[in-house]
């Protein structure tokens, strides 16, 4: 009875790590498609690429281009979305919610 409730247990977390290999395949496999979505946006002599994972792929005014205000620009953006993450994390908002847990 109790080796039977083990490996019911244990066969549990295989199928929730499975399902957790899954969503992360699906996730990364997602990221390649919105990196692959690019807008242009133009105006008063500011031009600046974004791609659908939220990166400034360039920035340029007046014809020259922004590399130092792209690469700060994007290093914020990584780091307040890591912020986001954790605070989702913390409030049980994370993958863990998915499986019961926090």
């Amino acid at each position: 009875m109790i080796n039977e409730k083990i490996n019911m247990a244990i066969g549990d977390k295989f199928g929730q790590l499975k399902q957790l290999n899954q969503m992360r395949q699906q996730a990364k496999e997602l990221q390649k498609e919105l990196e692959k979505e690019e807008e242009v946006y133009e105006r008063g002599g500011i031009r600046v690429k974004v791609n659908g994972a939220q990166e400034i792929k360039y920035i340029e005014v007046d014809g020259e281009s922004q590399e130092d205000l792209v690469d700060a620009l994007n290093k914020a953006m990584k780091n307040v979305q890591k912020k986001a993450a954790k605070k989702m994390m913390e409030m049980g908002g994370g993958l863990g919610g998915l499986f019961g847990g926090n």
